[in-house]
């Protein structure tokens, strides 16, 4: 299976943890571009032309994290979507992608946009989703992230560090201790520390 991928997006870094905890082999293309440069990112296989895409034998390419992360899981070891608690896993891993989806339209703001066109009170209004899903999941969550590795929990690890790279002068931890613990230890994981842009 082909990969296309970068490393500096959570997404896709989200599939490729999944892919390492699952025992899935992944060939990866790397891509770079935005909204408005996309001469080097996937087209043909996503016509959205996001990344991450994936394309695979005997069909067509797949492609949005989390279509990508429940197919790695069938090809794989584990049970990244345990049948049990799957509404439960569906819900907190859409939390952690609308944090990165927040987080990203923050950085494109500011990076696509002329300064002169750029609107800070929405930039507010992104954070402000950022904030309260970090709130929910101090609040409500911790006992799930705390429970058997799934694919919400790898959703989490991914989007919490790249709030650190990229909105880092906003410190998410404050007034999460128990989140801020449980990122720390997960970023042990050997999937993790691969998975650092800076390690690739």
């Amino acid at each position: 299976m082909k990969l296309h991928w970068n490393p500096a997006s959570p997404f896709a870094r989200k599939c490729v943890v999944c892919a390492d905890e699952a025992g899935v082999e992944l060939e990866i293309f790397v891509r770079g571009g935005t909204p408005l440069l996309i001469d080097n990112m996937p087209v043909e296989q996503n016509p959205l032309g996001k990344i991450p895409a994936l394309e695979r034998a005997g069909g067509p390419a797949i492609y949005d994290s989390r279509v990508i992360t429940r197919y790695i899981a069938a090809q794989g070891a584990g049970n990244l979507y345990p049948e049990a608690r799957i509404w439960e896993v569906l819900t907190l891993e859409a939390t952690a992608d609308g944090i990165m989806e927040a987080a990203v339209l923050m950085v494109y703001e500011g990076r696509v946009r002329p300064e002169d066109k750029q609107y800070p009170e929405w930039i507010e209004a992104q954070w402000l989703k950022v904030s309260r899903s970090l709130d929910a999941l101090e609040e409500r969550w911790m006992s799930h992230l705390a429970g058997p590795l799934d694919a919400a929990q790898i959703a989490v690890g991914c989007a919490l560090p790249y709030l650190d790279f990229r909105h880092g002068d906003r410190d998410w931890r404050a007034g999460r201790p128990a989140l801020a613990a449980w990122e720390a230890e997960f970023a042990k994981r050997e999937s993790m520390t691969a998975t650092v842009p800076d390690n690739l």
